[in-house]
């Protein structure tokens, strides 16, 4: 392994200088690539999404219980998963409680394709107390032995009660909002 040159205090002051012109440009331009995206337009939602909650059925815009933004995260919990996802898992389990996001007029739901009967099990044998709302799989989308096998992937998205919009955002995340009698 090849270890950087040992140089006085006085040049690594001078090198770090240096450098951190270099992470104010990237810290930069990052920021005005992050504000050109908030910019994106949006796309109306008009299909009714359908959920099942520990208190049953539940639309999209439920999943927003009355705020005004939602992020959904997508858990790879499939019916009858014996093996669910380790790292949907570990998101999940770094998940220690909504106040921050509720102070900020947004509601987090986790959602799965897995019944409801098994992630109130499954959240229960972890000691896991996030809104998880089961999302069957449409019957005619094609069906897998193995739930990772299909190519689905763990993904959250972020939601606002406007008039409604979608976008992609690097490829996981998308941004849009339910169409509904609600203020903005």
């Amino acid at each position: 392994m090849n270890l950087p040159q040992v140089v006085s205090p006085a040049e690594w002051e001078s090198a770090r200088a240096a450098l951190l012109v270099k992470e104010k440009q990237a810290t930069r331009a990052r920021d005005a690539l992050a504000a050109e995206r908030r910019r994106l337009p949006m796309v109306r939602v008009e299909k009714q999404y359908a959920f099942e909650g520990p208190n049953g059925e539940a639309s999209l815009l439920d999943l927003f219980d009355g705020r005004r933004q939602l992020i959904v995260y997508h858990h790879m919990l499939q019916p009858g998963d014996a093996d669910p996802c380790s790292g949907c898992s570990m998101v999940v389990d770094s998940i220690v409680h909504l106040a921050h996001l509720y102070a900020r007029d947004t509601s987090l739901a986790v959602v799965s394709r897995a019944p409801s009967a098994e992630i109130e099990a499954f959240k229960k044998r972890m000691g896991w107390t996030v809104p998880w709302f089961s999302s069957p799989p449409a019957a005619s989308r094609p069906t897998s032995t193995s739930p990772r096998a299909s190519g689905s992937m763990s993904s959250s998205a972020t939601a606002t009660r406007s008039s409604a919009a979608t976008s992609p955002r690097g490829g996981v995340s998308r941004r849009w909002a339910a169409a509904g009698p609600f203020s903005t």
